[in-house]
Order: C-alpha cells, then structure tokens, then sequence
C-alpha cells in the first residue's frame, strides 16, 4: 500500500491544484479581473519571504512526520471516501501516533496552511492573481471537504485524545483560537 501511495497521492494532489488553478484562472479572466496588479518589489519580497516560510514549515513538518507517512494516510484516508462510518476508525496500514508537537501545536493542518502560504507567497512574489484567486478557493476545499472528512476520521481513530487536541488547537489557519480568545474577553 504504500508504494501506491507514493505514487498515486503526488498524481491526485497536482489534479486538484491544477482544477484549482484553472478555476482561478477562469474566474480572473471572466470577472476581468487584472492579470497582474504590478506590485513594487517590497512586496515581491514579502512574496518571496512567504515562500521562504513555506519551505521552512514542510522542513518542519518533516521534521515530525515522515514524508512517506503523510501519503500513506493521505492515501488511507481517501480510500475511505464512501465507505460505512465504521470504517473510518480502522488503521489501515496506519501505525503512526497522533501527532501533535511541531507545527501541529498551532494547527492541525499545518500542510494545508503551508499550501495556502505558499501560495500567497508566489502570488505576491509572481504577481499573478490567479494564483490568489486559486488560493481563496482552496481554503474553503481544505476547510469543508478534506479536512472536515480527516477530522472524521481522526476522531474515529484517536477517540478522547483527538477531540482534547481539536478544542485546544485550529483546523487550518494558526493562532485563530487566540484571536477568538482575545475578541470574547474584550466583549466584541
């Protein structure tokens, strides 16, 4: 299973940003909306420090998950697409822990953050605005559809111990609990 999932997993992954990024690419041109902004070079620099992080965090994220473990639940998980909810809290092949040091301390998706991020990063470094409009589409696909169904997932496999980590940490975009924290006490 997992030499299959070295394999299919990349193929699927750049089949859903290539419909992504022709989805951009036509609700840029249909709506009219500029190819490029023409950003001075500060922000193509801040472009490219976007991307730097970005590479820096899947570092990171490697650091606390293997590559190949990463498309091996990838691959479990979409296995699972359909099936009976029983079927969610099988292994499957998995027998890595839940993680939650790293990057997973501030997000439970940091890979699909990381995505995002590197995105912004290209869109501002490159200055083409498909790439944002890609980007904006993507967030609610990763919020709504994968992460919500690995969620599903996840609780099945991990029971208590997921549910304790989801209150304390966000699903995709770091640092949201705090701010929620911080507009509730100030009575916003």
């Amino acid at each position: 299973m997992s030499s299959r999932a070295v394999i299919l997993v990349p193929f699927g992954v750049l089949a859903v940003l290539a419909v992504f990024f022709t989805l951009g690419y036509l609700i840029t041109t249909s709506f009219g909306i500029p190819q490029q902004f023409g950003f001075p070079p500060a922000v193509r620099f801040l472009g490219a420090v976007l991307l730097l992080s970005g590479f820096v965090l899947f570092g990171w994220l490697f650091k606390y998950r293997k590559p190949r473990d990463i498309l091996t639940s990838t691959f479990v998980t979409f296995t699972k697409v359909g099936k009976e909810r029983a079927y969610l809290g099988e292994r499957s092949g998995r027998t890595e822990p839940l993680v939650v040091k790293g990057p997973y301390r501030y997000v439970r998706h940091p890979l699909y953050f990381d995505v995002l991020l590197l995105l912004l990063g290209w869109w501002l470094l490159l200055d083409y605005s498909f790439l944002l409009i890609s980007a904006l589409l993507l967030l609610p696909w990763f919020n709504f559809v994968v992460a919500s169904f690995e969620e599903k997932e996840l609780r099945a496999v991990f029971g208590a111990d997921y549910e304790e980590y989801a209150k304390r940490v966000p699903k995709i975009i770091p640092f949201t609990s705090q701010l929620d924290r911080v507009f509730k006490e100030s009575g916003s």
